[in-house]
């Protein structure tokens, strides 16, 4: 035989090698058989290749183990020199967004919309493919699905509905590597808009002629692109170690999935504002970390307590069928069964699940690269269970192309399902709507109302922002009006309990109010709209019982975001709110400008973000704030309220209203005690072990416009005076591979090659606009903690947050606190409560007494006066007790055969303070650490009851009243330490103030100290 014919009898060998496998994947008898059309011509050297680099006959399909031939439309061979799932072939965003608008010139079928640019500037892009009736009749198609998606414009009318649902095509959202190291969707997707395109067996016709695909094949474009960049290294130097994927996009790693809720990033901007603007039913998510399918939407309890039972239904459907079908092909190792709770609506998915459509998400088995890999398995990923009869192999010899397979598999099986029910899917796309919209006299509530008297206006309007960014509707109240609040049940009283206490307890007890008034200007969020779930999902209050049988949340199990921005938003059940004369709003900004007359203006300090990026705008200004509080032109002003001089009154006009800040001008500056506030010269440190956490404090920088150098641990080290440059350094949180002996030491020096992340011709994206080193591996070393050491004590102010405030504890920078964990305490990622203790520091400028933060198991600070002494953790609320011996609890005990004698009143200290110094370590006492040079508490964990905000909390009593934000002297500086993160997400506004009230007031920190008297 020739080659043709060799190659010809070995693809029909392969091929009958699978069909056998499929044999009796038939579903019901009016479906369509998955086959290929036998009329029409394979691609016999393009599938020769599938089959070659298909890896055994049960990783693939009849679905996707040839590819149908075409003489006009271009395969991805043209653009890849290869076939889709190559050894060695990974393409970078260009390339794959080449071949897309190659098939849009070749055919009908397929048009490329441009969606958006990430936040270093590359195109994002949705390749939408149907019939061309279908693509020609876009808008008009598009005008149907949107009556559906808002049936207030039919009257909730399902007769209407219904004819809609009759005559719309629906669309099915793909979207693949959003997690930069899962390379495996996009060659996954260009092969499946060629076969969806291309292919003419009924299978394909179907979904062709019958819905809309719209793709994203690059989610992460920026992470894309350094990912490729890393894997053609590897290629270049195949025996050497490669650099791990330390950034993916500008700011954040895989926490990109996380950023539905706060929509900070522009990839999560472009996604929802496409899912949206096409009126999407599906919203599907491509990953690759579990082998080798897991459609894991179905997962694990508890489900987000939002979401509909209908959409709850449909994972269930659409998922169980998919395995159905798959397991039928023979392809081992795919269910939807597993630990992945769907709590969050943190991910991208949850776009879908917010906005009445469907979301989903596929795991399957990528090998980080290109290369064909031996994988050998844990057991409990191999092992069978109820929920995964059919599991994967232990060991298995495992490629691209057979990732590319399962993933395209699952993608054509569940558009074959969807197109063959989507009149049922479209009715509850309009059901779910529907449900929204009655919401207010079904489950409520009717509203949510943020009212116009709010003392921190621009984070008021932040949190609106990022509500309008979900596509809510919000109003405005016309005129002041009232509520009617619920009745609060009284709790059963326990038995035993004294009546009479209890009747003068209820005697003394204030009545609770019954309304509450709200001004006019209020805004409102009505709850009969659409979009109503995702605004109450994000406004609304979270529980994770400690009792749940899931006992490993997946990810935050708290966010409620008026909490976390520190504003006002009142749950509103009384129907009567929605009859308040109101108007749509769609421009909201806070209030700002100057008012008054005089030279000397005044700002109030409320803890307000913008108030950094004013003081960063007027450089040139004289600006005080003020040590304590006053009051001007019948206006009170909080502790920390700039006073400016010398400043253009047009000036500070423009900039206060760009800000949302209200200037007054005073006649004169008030008579109180004022300090300097200074621009403050930042670095801002980063190690090489981990970028993942730190990316949101720079993002929250970047977008209040405040300066800073961005520098790695390594870099100090090599700065001779760090004082000389910086005023402030901030070392936010490392998040993994964050022990302080990693961030000394770093990645291991004695043994491999080093690992180089810069820019060079064979790596031209990698460093991108962030940082680069020769070699990623070497820490902060003993010289770059000496070079701390003396930043701090000659004055400059380091702020650490979480596991670099254990850094600081642990390794010898403060001295007075220790840090500790405990294996009793769980807080997942939840809003707790904090108590202010030290309102005269400036830290807690314009904060009050309790302040919402968020934690995720913080380190326990504990404090004392002795230096080296281990401060000793002590349980919230813990009660002392007498030792045993003669008499009550409250008298005291004898000596038998001496006069009694009395005891010292012994010293007592809060949990939160340090003991007292005895008399006895007086007794020459140099390790007694002077009073000027103690930790100083600014806010702590309120008390075991109040700590739980929203969330989980489980052993609490551990961190009850300990220290949450920490002032340590150190020299002639200071390192401030949270145990809470105040920047994270996006969505912790409230307490970003904590870390620029430091940056603002880091030459009087001192300010408003009050000593210990010994």
């Amino acid at each position: 035989m020739d080659s043709t014919s060799v190659r010809g009898v070995r693809i029909a060998s392969f091929l009958l090698l699978v069909f056998i496998s499929a044999a009796g994947t038939l579903a019901a008898s009016d479906e369509t058989a998955p086959a290929r059309d036998p009329k029409q011509a394979v691609d016999e050297a393009y599938t020769a290749k599938i089959q070659k680099y298909t890896t055994a006959p049960y990783f693939t399909s009849p679905l996707v183990n040839y590819l149908p031939a075409s003489k006009t439309v271009p395969t991805p061979e043209t653009v890849l020199g290869d076939v889709a799932g190559a050894p060695g072939v990974l393409p970078y965003a260009e390339d794959v967004y080449k071949y897309m608008r190659l098939l849009e010139k070749a055919s009908p079928r397929v048009k490329v919309f441009s969606i958006g640019t990430t936040e270093e500037g590359r195109e994002m892009i949705a390749v939408a493919i149907s019939s061309p009736e279908n693509l020609k009749n876009l808008e008009e198609n598009r005008a149907r699905l949107t009556k559906l998606a808002d049936p207030r414009t039919i009257k909730l009318d399902d007769a209407e509905a219904d004819k809609l649902v009759a005559q719309a095509v629906p669309v099915y959202y793909i979207t693949g590597t959003i997690h930069s190291p899962e390379t495996g969707a996009p060659t996954a997707l260009m092969e499946l808009a060629y076969r969806l395109s291309v292919d003419e067996s009924p299978y394909i016709r179907e979904i062709r002629d019958g819905m809309i695909t719209l793709i994203t094949p690059v989610v992460e474009v920026d992470g894309r692109d350094r990912m490729v960049d890393i894997y053609k290294w590897h290629l270049a130097h195949p025996k050497d170690f490669y650099p791990p994927l330390i950034y993916w996009g500008k700011y954040v790693a895989h926490d990109n999935n996380r950023d539905a809720m706060g929509v900070t990033l522009k990839l999560t901007e472009n996604v929802l504002n496409t899912y949206v603007k096409w009126k999407a039913q599906v919203l599907h998510d491509l990953h690759e970390s579990v082998p080798y399918l897991y459609d894991n939407t179905v997962g694990d309890g508890p489900y987000n307590a939002w979401v509909d039972p209908i959409l709850t239904d449909e994972w269930q459907m659409i998922g169980s069928r998919n395995v159905a079908d798959m397991t039928k092909f023979g392809m081992p190792g795919v269910f939807t069964h597993g630990d992945f709770d769907t709590w969050s609506p943190g991910y991208l998915m949850f776009i879908a699940a917010m906005h009445n459509g469907i979301s989903r998400l596929y795991e399957t088995f990528g090998n980080g690269g290109a290369d064909t890999q031996e994988r050998t398995l844990d057991p409990e990923e191999y092992a069978r269970t109820w929920w995964r009869q059919n599991p994967p192999l232990p060991k298995v010899l495992w490629s691209q192309r057979d990732n590319n397979n399962y993933e395209q598999t699952g993608l054509l099986t569940s558009l074959h399902y969807f197109n063959e029910n989507k009149r049922l899917f479209l009715k509850n796309f309009y059901l779910k709507a529907k449900r929204s919209v009655a919401k207010p006299s079904a489950e409520g509530p009717a509203a949510y109302v943020l009212p116009a008297d709010e003392s921190r206006p621009s984070l008021q309007a932040e949190l609106l922002h990022v509500l309008q960014k979900q596509a809510v509707e919000i109003s405005r109240a016309k005129a002041g009006f009232t509520v009617a609040l619920p009745v609060k049940k009284e709790k059963p009283k326990k038995d035993g309990k004294d009546k009479k206490d209890t009747k003068e307890a209820e005697k003394d007890k204030k009545p609770e109010p019954t309304s509450r008034d709200f001004p006019a200007g209020s805004y409102i969020v009505r709850m009969d709209q659409p979009y109503a779930r995702i605004a109450d999902a994000l406004l609304d209050h979270q529980y994770w019982s400690p009792d749940d049988p899931q006992k490993t949340p997946y990810d935050d199990t708290g966010w409620t975001f008026g909490e976390l921005f520190g504003v006002q938003v009142a749950r509103v059940t009384d129907l009567k709110v929605l009859d308040v004369a109101m108007e749509r709003v769609t421009e909201i900004h806070a209030p700002g400008g100057v008012k008054g007359d005089g030279a000397v203006f005044a700002i109030n300090n409320a803890a307000e973000p913008a108030l950094a990026t004013l003081r960063y705008k007027l450089k040139d200004a004289n600006v005080e704030a003020a040590e304590e509080p006053f009051e001007s032109g019948g206006k009170k002003f909080n502790r920390g309220s700039f006073i400016i001089r010398n400043a253009n009154r047009a000036d500070l006009d423009r900039t206060a209203a760009d800000v949302g800040l209200q200037a007054v001008a005073v006649g004169a500056a008030p008579s109180v005690k004022t300090h300097a506030i200074r621009a403050a010269r930042v670095a801002f440190v980063h190690t090489w072990l981990s970028t993942q956490t730190e990316g949101w404090w720079r993002l929250a920088l970047d977008d209040l416009k405040i300066p800073y150098d961005y520098i790695s641990t390594q870099a100090i080290a090599k700065i001779d005076d760090l004082n000389a440059k910086y005023d402030v350094i901030l070392f936010p949180p490392v998040g993994f591979f964050s022990s302080p002996t990693a961030i000394i030491n770093g990645m291991p020096t004695a043994w491999g090659n080093p690992l180089p992340w810069k820019n060079t011709p064979e790596t031209p994206n990698l460093a991108g606009k962030n940082d680069s080193t020769d070699d990623m591996r070497p820490g902060l070393g003993w010289d770059g903690f000496a070079k701390l050491q003396t930043f701090v004590q000659k004055g400059g102010v380091l702020l650490t947050a979480t596991d670099t405030s254990r850094f600081a504890t642990e390794i010898g920078l403060v001295t007075g606190v220790s840090a500790q964990t405990s294996e009793r305490m769980k807080i997942v990622g939840s809003v707790v409560g904090t108590r202010l203790v030290d309102g005269a520091s400036p830290i807690a400028y314009g904060y009050e007494e309790k302040v919402p933060a968020y934690c995720d198991n913080g380190p326990i600070f504990s404090l004392s006066s002795i230096s080296g002494a281990r401060g000793r953790r002590r349980l919230g609320n813990e009660s002392r007790s007498r030792p045993t011996g003669r008499g009550t609890a409250d008298e005291p005990d004898f000596t038998v055969g001496r006069p009694g004698v009395e005891a010292p009143e012994e010293p007592t200290s809060e949990t939160w303070e340090a003991p007292p110094v005895t008399d006895e370590q007086r007794r020459n006492g140099f390790r007694v650490i002077p009073p000027a040079d103690r930790a100083r508490v600014i806010f702590r964990y309120a008390d075991q009851k109040d700590l739980l905000i929203s969330g989980l909390v489980a052993g609490g009593n551990e961190i009850a009243q300990h220290p949450a934000v920490v002032d340590v002297p150190s020299g002639k500086g200071h390192v401030v330490l949270f145990s809470i993160n105040p920047v994270y997400r996006g969505e912790t506004r409230g307490t970003y103030s904590m870390v620029l009230n430091t940056i603002l007031n880091f030459d009087s920190l001192d300010a408003g100290r009050k000593l210990a008297e010994k």
